[in-house]
């Protein structure tokens, strides 16, 4: 006759209940040693007795390791396989609270512009005429201080301009004063050459010109003087 089932519940019996314990705990133990060796498999093992004593087996003594390794599998695997429900909701409540605050925020605006005033009260005309003017402030401080800033900022450019036309009419002024220096050593030099004594013209001719010239005279005198020799000829004559 084969063995019943044996219900499992706790053993009433004190020692009885300590006795298996040890023996279960032991074989427990063991089975635990035989798994990681057979099948190459990190395994760690903690049971606490009824009094609290503690009973461990770690492959390799690795316990933290191995216990690392859970935790960061464990969280990874809750990640993933758990739905996130609460992160849903999160966003939900994120999405809820953006979308009023974008509502706020065009109200405001259309109020900024001066529509949409019928639903104010009195109190909240006023402060928002407060902000405005406060606003309206700040904006005047702010464009007389970039208005200060341009006109200091052109003052300096008209300086630096001012400057350099200084500069340049400085220069042209020592243009001037070399070239007049220039055109009078220029002109002194004119003047000195021109006391100089100039030499008297006088006619050069060649030897050939002056025998022509000499030639031409002698027969205008032959010229001049042959009427007195006829006339003193026919005297003669007679």
């Amino acid at each position: 006759m084969g063995r019943g089932r044996v219900q499992l519940k706790r053993i009433e019996n004190k020692i009885n209940r300590q006795v298996t314990f040890s023996k279960r705990r032991t074989g427990l133990l063991k089975k635990a040693h035989e798994i990681s060796v057979l099948c190459d498999a990190q395994v760690a093992l903690v049971v606490f007795s009824n009094k609290g004593k503690l009973f461990e087996y770690a492959t390799d003594s690795c316990m933290d390791q191995i216990l690392d390794r859970y935790e960061r599998y464990s969280y990874a695997e809750r990640q993933l396989v758990e739905p996130d429900f609460e992160s849903q909701c999160n966003w939900t409540f994120e999405y809820s609270r953006l979308k009023a605050k974008v509502e706020l925020l065009q109200r405001n605006q259309r109020h900024y512009l001066g529509e949409d005033l019928d639903s104010l009260t009195l109190k909240e005309i006023q402060s928002l005429e407060h902000q405005l003017e406060t606003a309206l402030k700040q904006i005047r401080l702010r464009k007389n201080q970039l208005m200060h800033e341009s006109i200091s900022e052109l003052q300096r450019k008209e300086r630096a301009m001012q400057e350099q036309n200084n500069l340049l009419a400085k220069k042209i002024k020592e243009k001037e004063k070399a070239a007049a220096e220039e055109v009078h050593n220029w002109e002194q030099q004119n003047n000195g050459l021109n006391m100089l004594p100039q030499p008297l013209p006088c006619l050069n001719m060649g030897g050939t010109q002056q025998d022509e010239f000499l030639q031409v005279r002698r027969n205008q005198l032959d010229l001049t003087l042959e009427p007195l020799y006829s006339c003193n000829l026919g005297c003669f004559a007679a």
